[in-house]
């Protein structure tokens, strides 16, 4: 081959050489950039929740919110893309759900529900560094220290009981005569570790601790030996199993504390979800038990709402709410009202009030587009939407301590006074 010719080739085969390796960069670039969920059009965000089955209330709330706040927004020119996925409330699902959202690539997970769903889908989402952001749950498992990629925004559960502990014994409730009913998992024992918190806040007798610290104990225990057994019978708490309709087991666990100590659970705190709890409250008062009946945020008042007045028993029910009241004269509620129409509720305001949140860090973050700044942007937010605060700066775990206590009237859910709350137990 002449000499010419050979250096000609040679200088073809060393550019296809180089094409080849820039395509190669350049494709692992966008793999890279794919993998967080960054596309030249899209940013995409995950969220796996409850869509189907027993509690798809609270799924289909949550996402309606986040839709009305986020779909179709965008960020330095990429829409803003929703991936949602039912988990029926079951971990094992979450976790299968999760591992497929991030084969697809996400930017982040926001919105997800349940506490028992995130104990197994925070450590998926922590190895592969991928911000947790504003998930319908109030357990610690989402507050501890060092855990600067779980980004919430509601208070805690043990802040909920806290409120309705308090308002209690102000009201002449003893401590003695204020039960629990959870669900026997860890929403339902966050649930119990906070009203066990509360009771310690209060300087109550030890005695009145003795019993919690048993349950929690043997919780524990089942939990270490993978045992189904039910906690029933062991203080004043009744327990029933998540995705289940069956309250008798619970209030038999609580009837007989009532007669083995000979005391009375005026008051009963509960840690469940809308329709179990419903059913416990029906069962209780068709046994002519006049408990007052609480519950956090999480059972979904409208759903809970409705179940009651299908039941016929609407009387004595008090629920801690996370989001303002509903008739609240606030830019970001009536935002919320005009968007969500007939979907307009306490849960998807909350999904609505944590897409605006998710939203507003987004474009407010210096430097690139990706999750480390994401996440520094989280720590330096100080916000108000539309009246509701948002604030990282003191603890970067959680941005809210809004905590409204409520009782269910005809209109729905209101604000309960402390006068209001002594005439229960009157």
């Amino acid at each position: 081959m002449p000499q010419g010719k050979l250096k000609f080739v040679l200088l073809v085969v060393a550019s296809l050489i180089l094409i080849l390796g820039a395509s190669i960069a350049s494709q692992k670039i966008t793999d890279k950039a794919s993998s967080q969920g960054i596309t030249l059009q899209t940013l995409q965000l995950g969220s796996v929740l409850a869509l189907k089955g027993q509690e798809e209330a609270l799924g289909n709330q949550m996402k309606a919110g986040l839709e009305a706040a986020l779909s179709g927004e965008v960020v330095r020119g990429k829409k803003i893309k929703l991936l949602f996925r039912n988990d029926f409330y079951e971990p094992p699902i979450a976790a299968r759900e999760t591992r497929k959202l991030l084969r697809k690539g996400i930017f982040l997970m926001v919105g997800n529900v349940g506490t028992p769903t995130a104990e197994k889908t925070l450590p998926i989402l922590s190895k592969h560094n991928i911000p947790a952001v504003g998930f319908l749950t109030g357990a610690d498992i989402l507050r501890r220290a060092g855990s600067e990629s779980t980004i919430n925004y509601r208070a805690s559960y043990a802040q909920e009981i806290d409120a309705v502990t308090q308002m209690a014994l102000k009201a002449g409730v003893k401590p003695k005569e204020i039960c629990a009913y959870v669900q026997q998992d860890g929403y339902g024992v966050a649930g119990l570790k906070g009203l066990r918190k509360a009771l310690a806040k209060a300087e109550v007798a030890a005695e009145i601790l003795r019993p919690y610290d048993r349950v929690l104990a043997s919780y524990t225990n089942l939990v270490r030996n993978q045992s189904t057994l039910q906690l029933n019978g062991i203080g004043p708490v009744g327990f029933y199993i998540r995705n289940t309709p069956n309250a008798i087991p619970g209030y038999q666990s609580l009837k007989q504390w009532e007669e083995k100590t000979e005391t009375t659970c005026k008051l009963v705190v509960t840690a469940g979800t809308y329709s179990n709890v419903a059913r416990f409250v029906k069962l209780v008062r068709e046994n002519c038990k006049d408990w007052a009946i609480s519950s956090l945020s999480f059972t979904d008042a409208e759903a809970f709402k409705l179940d009651l007045e299908e039941y016929g028993f609407t009387e004595k029910i008090i629920m801690t709410q996370v989001v303002p009241l509903l008739d609240a004269d606030l830019p970001i509620v009536k935002e919320a009202k005009t968007k969500l129409n007939d979907d307009f509720g306490y849960i998807s305001l909350e999904g609505y009030i944590v897409g605006k949140m998710t939203l507003k860090i987004l474009n407010d973050i210096k430097g690139k587009l990706n999750r480390d700044n994401f996440i520094q942007q989280v720590s330096s937010s100080q916000l108000n939407l539309g009246g509701v605060t948002i604030d990282f700066t003191e603890d970067r775990t959680q941005a809210s301590d809004l905590i409204k206590v409520t009782t269910l009237k005809s209109q729905g859910f209101v604000n309960l006074s402390d006068a209001g709350f002594s005439e229960m137990f009157q």
